[in-house]
């Protein structure tokens, strides 16, 4: 435990300047997702929001997956995307790659938040605050501390290549990296949980309450 302890401190004190930089990128695709709501046409919007009515009247009458399936099918998804991240992490090639992801995830969290507040208001709002929320109180942390991890990985690699006679053992280096991948996925797995066992829930509520 003691070991696990100084090992994320130090991985937090030698990465400072990439969390900065990661959480501002990120927070960027946010604002740009939110933007990008009012460039859409007045048609675009309205076919949108004819889709998200049927699901919400779906999803009144029960009409979501059942529950061990929807935390199967969260979990999986975020698992190939971490891993995803974590095999480009391994390559020289796979850094602006990650940060595209990265930037992609904030835009496609900005948009949803920004599309249905600007089509429903309020209630918009309420619905954002308890679909998105409460899963990304843990997915958003998790994916930030994969990105930097395999983003360090990555430089350290390049810096290797460049400089050859700073060598450093390659194998104890991937080794913790995958580590602190792997005890990502714990968070993943509880953040799964609550995407299928608690949000659902709460959406019903929020839906049958404005359907009302």
């Amino acid at each position: 435990m003691e070991n696990i302890r100084y090992y994320m401190q130090r991985h937090l004190q030698e990465n400072r300047t990439l969390y900065a930089f990661v959480c501002v990128l990120f927070l960027m695709g946010v604002i740009f997702g939110a933007i990008i709501v009012n460039s859409l046409s007045l048609n675009q919007k309205q076919d949108l929001y004819t889709y998200l009515s049927r699901f919400f009247i779906q999803a009144s009458e029960g009409g979501f997956a059942s529950k061990s399936d929807m935390l199967f099918q969260s979990f999986g998804h975020y698992l190939k995307y971490m891993g995803l991240m974590w095999l480009l992490g391994l390559s020289v090639i796979g850094l602006p790659v990650i940060l595209i992801m990265l930037f992609l995830k904030g835009v496609v969290m900005g948009f949803t938040v920004g599309f249905l507040v600007n089509q429903m208001g309020w209630y918009g709002f309420l619905l954002s605050f308890v679909s998105v929320l409460p899963q990304n109180v843990l997915l958003i942390p998790a994916f930030i501390i994969v990105s930097v991890a395999a983003i360090a990985f990555s430089i350290k690699m390049i810096r290797q290549l460049a400089f050859k006679h700073h060598h450093v053992p390659f194998f104890p280096q991937l080794i913790r990296y995958t580590v602190l991948v792997a005890g990502v996925g714990v968070m993943v797995f509880l953040a799964s949980s609550l995407e299928a066992f608690f949000t659902p829930a709460l959406m019903e509520q929020v839906i049958k309450w404005s359907i009302h």
